[in-house]
């Protein structure tokens, strides 16, 4: 019965074993026992190359050692080639203050790695089965993943130069006990698989066999959902790429900029997996705090009344949205103050990439533009100042009455929160704002004399030059 379902489920999978090199991580405990012995039975019909491969990760002393010597002696009787690593896990935990499950796979997975790398093997084999899937999509469903994630545990994926392959996920945990005692054999029973401080064992001992006695083919019905998962998410994912690239308007290992109103005009399933690429990208090692509900602040940011607002998520990584775009970043932009002092002709180069030169002229036709400004040479005491905007900054406008706050220039234009850090102020010698660089100019007059000298001010940005 086990064998015939496993071997509709490979082939249903489209998965060849015939004349593959296999290693099977064996533990001892049931499940990979009987992965193990059943590989073990079809080596000779399958030409099969099997290799057992299991660790020891020091957490029992003498009772963990007897578990590697009794899969040692497990192999030799059956001529399987047998390699083990013992690893102080312990010692990783303190170094690492990752928990000891996390350490144990890491520990784990880079021995099997190596040895498949040592005998060239296609696959690495691993014992897990149907009830394992049901447990770990019931938690990533609980604690709030998304995705793919949602999947659970994937029958084949990528690993060191071959495959990780799950042949027993069409199983439940009774099919396996039950091979074991069909062929005589004696599992080690792990006793740290009983204790309820992990939450794997308390879903194992409470929720599952509530849904058996729901339905005894639950995990079946659990393996079919995670396939439809991750084929729909292999689809939706492939879309979201070709959209994400139009609406990105920088890409880099530290930083991610797109265009918010472009974004939302993204199907919502689309916007979900194209914040999650985001995420997937910047986080070389993914947070285990990070969860769907990470995303959903990023809606709620994007999607908010006010125009500017950060988020600060795990390890430093920093969401900034500025009217309409929305910046992913490692890094905080730091206030970048200057002071410039322009005492006659010449070029600023600003820390932004943008300048502001200095000319004298005599002619004042034609010169009314934004990006210029138009003084009287006679009236102006050097030198005239360029700076960064400071708290409290106020400006006479032209045309208007009073003075205005600059802050509420760079409101009502609309100009994002980052670039008002470099945002050039002119001034004169004795601190009167006469110009904010393509958005207003004071009410200073020009006197219109015949024999007049001008000084011109233009304000070059970095797509000016390019244009």
């Amino acid at each position: 019965m086990l064998d015939a379902k496993v071997r509709a489920f490979l082939q249903r999978k489209g998965i060849e074993l015939n004349n593959k090199k296999i290693v099977i991580g064996v533990s001892g405990g049931p499940d990979s026992l009987a992965l193990l012995h059943y590989l073990w039975r079809k080596r000779q019909t399958d030409q099969l190359h099997l290799i057992a491969a299991h660790v020891d990760h020091m957490f029992r002393g003498e009772e963990s050692l007897a578990e590697a010597q009794f899969v040692r002696e497990f192999c030799e009787e059956r001529e399987i080639p047998f390699e083990m690593e013992r690893i102080n896990v312990p010692e990783y935990i303190q170094e690492s203050g990752k928990s000891s499950q996390i350490v144990a796979r890491e520990c784990r997975y880079n021995f099997f790695g190596k040895i498949m790398d040592k005998y060239g093997a296609d696959y690495l084999a691993l014992g897990h089965h149907g009830d394992d899937q049901v447990e770990t999509i019931l938690m990533r469903l609980t604690r709030g993943s998304s995705g793919d994630a949602r999947a659970g545990i994937a029958f084949v994926r990528p690993f060191g130069r071959g495959d990780i392959l799950r042949p027993f996920l069409c199983l439940s945990r009774e099919e396996i006990e039950n091979y074991c005692a069909d062929h005589g054999l004696d599992p080690r029973r792990d006793p740290s698989n009983e204790k309820g401080i992990y939450s794997r064992n308390r879903f194992r001992k409470e929720i599952i066999p509530f849904l058996k006695k729901e339905n005894s083919h639950v995990h079946e019905h659990f393996q079919r959902f995670s396939e439809e998962i991750q084929s729909d998410e292999a689809f939706l994912q492939e879309l979201t790429v070709q959209k994400m690239n139009k609406v990105m308007e920088k890409k880099d290992s530290q930083e991610i900029i797109i265009n918010i109103k472009e974004f939302q005009a993204m199907p919502i399933p689309l916007q979900r997996r194209g914040i999650q690429l985001i995420l997937n990208y910047l986080y070389k090692i993914k947070p285990s705090s990070l969860s769907a509900l990470h995303i959903e602040k990023v809606f709620l940011l994007m999607n908010s009344p006010h125009p500017s607002g950060i988020l600060h998520f795990p390890n430093g990584l920093n969401i900034v949205r500025s009217y309409e775009r929305c910046h992913f970043s490692f890094r905080l932009p730091s206030i970048q103050t200057y002071r410039y002092d322009m005492v006659g002709p010449g070029k600023w180069e600003l820390p932004n990439g943008n300048s502001i030169s200095f000319e004298y002229t005599n002619s004042s036709e034609g010169i009314s533009r934004s990006n210029t400004l138009l003084l009287n040479r006679d009236d102006v005491t050097l030198p005239l100042v360029i700076r960064t905007r400071e708290e409290g900054d106020r400006m006479t406008i032209k045309g208007m009455k009073g003075t205005r706050k600059v802050k509420d220039i760079f409101i009502d234009k609309k100009i994002p929160l980052l670039e008002r850090k470099t945002w050039p102020i002119i001034t004169d010698f004795n601190g009167q704002i006469l110009w904010v660089p393509g958005l207003k100019e004071s009410h200073y007059s020009i006197k219109q004399h015949v024999h007049s000298s001008y000084i011109l001010l233009t304000y070059k940005t970095i797509r000016d030059e390019k244009s």
